[in-house]
């Protein structure tokens, strides 16, 4: 068992650069199934999650090998179209291999993901947009067995919710399917864009992503970009980052990160009084005096505030000047973090979908678990700005989607250290 052990009350100074982006990478290392040869990428994160990957991989029968954040990935020789559960359990974005396996194969059994308990999150979704595109499916105990005996077969798709996996895997699933596939309210992340810009790359016929409404034109093959793919840069961990920063007080530049797929974040910041600056790839942000809370934050998709931002932003809203209220409209299981909060001397209530946090004069160390990833990086940005020691467990979580986690802070003027028992 590992736990990151942190003293407070240390202001930042200095730079983090930001990694690539977590949700961005793991639907990309699921559309190297389709491709023929080698497929080389760039800014991968060195994240469990990145690994999960690519042991999922390395059981279908593919060539994986890793250099740091440089990936390459080799499908020729993947001969399996079936996903242990044991491996599907390992993380949430498993499911998206369901699109990139019956693209390849026609066919494919593999089971319902895991990763982190933030409520129901329903495959049916996906499997109702693969059954329109022609495939069978049947879920025994736990299993779910999809076959598409004549192939997959490009529609309409009108999504009743913008569902950043669901339109993954319709893409996945349609790059390589007879005829146009046309998606309806599709999700608009950034990180859709980067599937899509990847899949271009091999060959893919896509337009409109970015857009609620995204064509693609089913090609015969695909094949690997000329050049390295280059991950683009994560915003969750750039807006932690500023979080950490806002804190424990102090000026951070935050470097490598794109300010455009922040624009919902950034303005939080502003308004508790922080000065930030934005210029090219970098946001430097100074907090000197106590901050003041802003009224109302809610969640919701892209391009508003986002829910994996929830938990972060509200660690430096523990101490500022005020009361905020958070209303959470994506997942409902995401204020799990309130309690460790509280531990910490925070004033916040929750019931349902708000969460109500009125400012205190200031935090002390304490003893936690991580509920979740995002749940547990909330935790270690209160941790820097409170007065005492805090030990941290769960740190599996916060090693799904942030790298060098504590090499990074210290690198600031923190005082993080991780340590085994």
């Amino acid at each position: 068992m590992q736990k990151l052990v942190i003293e407070g009350g240390k202001p930042l100074f200095g730079e983090i650069i930001t990694q690539g982006a977590k949700n961005a990478v793991l639907p990309v290392l699921a559309a190297c199934v389709l491709c023929k040869g080698t497929v080389r990428l760039a800014n991968c994160p060195c994240i469990s999650d990145r690994y999960a990957s690519a042991r999922i991989l390395t059981a279908l029968g593919a060539r994986v090998t890793t250099e740091g954040s440089s990936v390459s990935v080799c499908c020729d020789d993947a001969d399996s179209p079936n996903i242990d559960s044991a491996l599907m359990k390992s993380m949430r974005s498993s499911i998206i291999f369901m699109g990139a396996l019956l693209g390849r194969y026609g066919k494919c059994t593999l089971s319902c993901p895991g990763g982190c308990n933030l409520g129901p999150r329903p495959i049916d979704m996906h499997i109702a947009a693969m059954k329109r595109m022609g495939a069978e499916i049947t879920d025994e105990h736990g299993a779910i067995s999809c076959n598409a005996p004549k192939g997959l077969t490009g529609c309409r798709h009108s999504l009743s919710f913008p569902s950043v996996g669901t339109t993954e895997n319709i893409m996945l699933a349609a790059v390589c399917a007879e005829g146009e596939t046309v998606i309806s309210n599709a999700a608009r992340e950034p990180e859709i864009c980067c599937l899509a810009d990847f899949l271009r790359a091999c060959g893919a016929k896509i337009s409109g992503d970015g857009s609620g409404r995204i064509v693609i034109e089913g090609v015969r093959e695909l094949y690997p970009p000329k050049d390295p793919f280059e991950i683009i840069p994560d915003r969750i961990a750039a807006a932690t980052w500023l979080s950490c920063a806002a804190c424990a007080g102090g000026e951070l530049l935050v470097r490598n990160c794109n300010p455009a797929h922040l624009e919902a974040v950034i303005p939080i910041f502003e308004q508790t009084g922080c000065r930030i600056r934005v210029f090219g790839t970098n946001i430097y942000i100074h907090r000197r005096e106590r901050l003041t809370a802003p009224e109302t934050i809610r969640t919701t998709v892209y391009p508003g505030f986002p829910t994996d931002a929830q938990a972060i932003i509200m660690a430096p809203l523990c101490t500022a000047r005020g009361t905020s209220v958070f209303v959470e409209n994506i997942f409902e299981n995401r204020y799990r973090h309130t309690e460790a909060m509280r531990s910490m001397g925070a004033d916040i209530r929750a019931e349902g979908k708000v969460a109500v946090v009125t400012g205190v004069p200031a935090l002390h160390g304490t003893v936690a678990e991580a509920p979740d990833l995002r749940g547990g990086a909330a935790l270690v940005c209160a941790a820097l700005g409170a007065e005492g020691t805090s030990e941290i467990y769960g740190v599996n979580y916060i090693d799904r989607g942030y790298e060098d986690t504590e090499r990074l802070l210290c690198s600031a003027g923190a005082d993080v250290k991780r340590i085994s028992e």
